[in-house]
């Protein structure tokens, strides 16, 4: 028997039905006293030899990726430029803004890790870049997604939860057209160049790192400052088509990807075969994404570098739930969910696992468990 999706609800197990995801409130406590906090998460089984050959770092695969990212924004930035005034600019800029607005999300993601390039300043410098590429200062978010990785999709803990429950479909629309994700990141980069770190990021980020994103934030205001000045002096757009604005019209495809990562999936587990999803995608958002799309795989074992993800799939393939087969799919899935939660905000996706796999421990999060007998330990 293959990998199926199976839907549950927590009803009856005293879980409230709208949760408070601050990272200083109830659930924060809550998460901490039970246990749920810095957890020790379920690992598939892997040799150790095997592990240390996928875990192994080069710089070949991602100077040659990064080489054709920059490529690739050349040459549509000249053609936007080219052709500036009239409607040919459109295709060029279109593709200039997914290679600025949603490559560098991947770029930020995997340098922030130190496994893209084996050679440390370069991914020092490509994190830099696609951080202000994607409006994410350095600093916080580089512990921020530390949280994330240790606290995935715990409630009160993960800074980084993409989908509440009950879902905002308003909002999730509206991060599609980047308009509502840039605004807030412009108004953080404001906060932090006044010297300003919020309460719930002082949970995460040590003192000792926030004169840097005081700093970063700094630096970037100054950018964005002398690209809006150019645009007034030549009474254009076009600097702000180049630097800014492709955060917002180039969103779309990380917010498509992003989604499926962990949306619709169970909360409070650990683990990640239970709130991660893998999809399978096209080569184009493949590279865009760099190899993302292997979710579980990656928040199983985020050490192992993007372009040997594929082959961490082929080897514990036999261990977690079937991969969604296409981002189509994943929305079929999805939106079902988010529309259910709606009324049921208790209401997730649940996953089966084959018969080769290692079962849930269900006695880890009760509440969660499945009617059926035989899922019960």
């Amino acid at each position: 028997m293959g990998a199926s999706v199976l839907s549950g609800s927590g009803k009856g197990a005293g879980m409230p039905a709208r949760r408070d995801y601050s990272l200083t409130g109830p659930d924060a406590r809550r998460a901490v006293e039970t246990g749920l906090a810095a957890a020790q998460w379920y690992h598939t089984e892997i040799p150790r030899k095997a592990m240390k050959e996928l875990m192994q770092r080069s710089d070949g695969p991602a100077i040659r990726d990064t080489l054709i990212w920059f490529a690739g924004l050349a040459l549509s930035a000249a053609g936007g430029v080219w052709f500036w005034g009239t409607w040919w600019c459109a295709p060029f800029f279109a593709v200039y803004g997914v290679l600025y607005g949603s490559a560098s999300d991947s770029r930020w993601h995997e340098c922030g890790h130190g496994t893209a390039f084996r050679t440390q300043w370069m991914n020092d410098a490509v994190y830099q870049l696609a951080c202000f590429m994607v409006m994410r200062n350095p600093s916080i978010w580089r512990w921020s997604h530390a949280r994330h990785h240790t606290d995935t999709i715990i409630v009160g803990r993960d800074p980084e939860l993409p989908v509440r429950r009950p879902p905002r479909l308003g909002r999730i629309a509206l991060d599609f057209l980047g308009a509502l994700s840039a605004w807030q990141a412009m108004a953080a980069m404001l906060r932090y160049a006044t010297g300003t770190v919020s309460e719930a990021e002082k949970t995460f980020v040590p003192p000792s790192e926030r004169p840097r994103a005081v700093f970063a934030a700094r630096i970037w205001l100054a950018i964005y400052a002398a690209t809006i000045a150019l645009a007034l002096a030549l009474q254009s757009w076009l600097p702000l088509m180049l630097v800014g604005l492709p955060s917002i019209y180039g969103a779309w495809h990380h917010v498509m990807a992003g989604l499926l990562q962990h949306g619709g999936l169970a909360e409070d587990v650990i683990d990640h075969r239970l709130n991660s999803r893998t999809v399978y995608m096209n080569p184009f958002s493949r590279f865009i994404y760099w190899n993302m799309n292997y979710h579980v795989e990656h928040h199983m074992f985020p050490m192992v570098p993007y372009h040997a993800l594929p082959r961490l799939h082929t080897l514990i393939a036999h261990d977690l739930p079937a991969p969604t087969p296409s981002i189509l799919a994943g929305y079929r899935e999805m939106i079902p969910a988010f529309l259910r939660q709606l009324s049921d905000p208790e209401h997730f996706i649940r996953r089966e696992l084959p018969p080769t796999a290692k079962p849930y421990r269900w006695e880890l999060h009760p509440e969660l468990a499945p009617e059926l007998p035989e899922a019960r330990p």
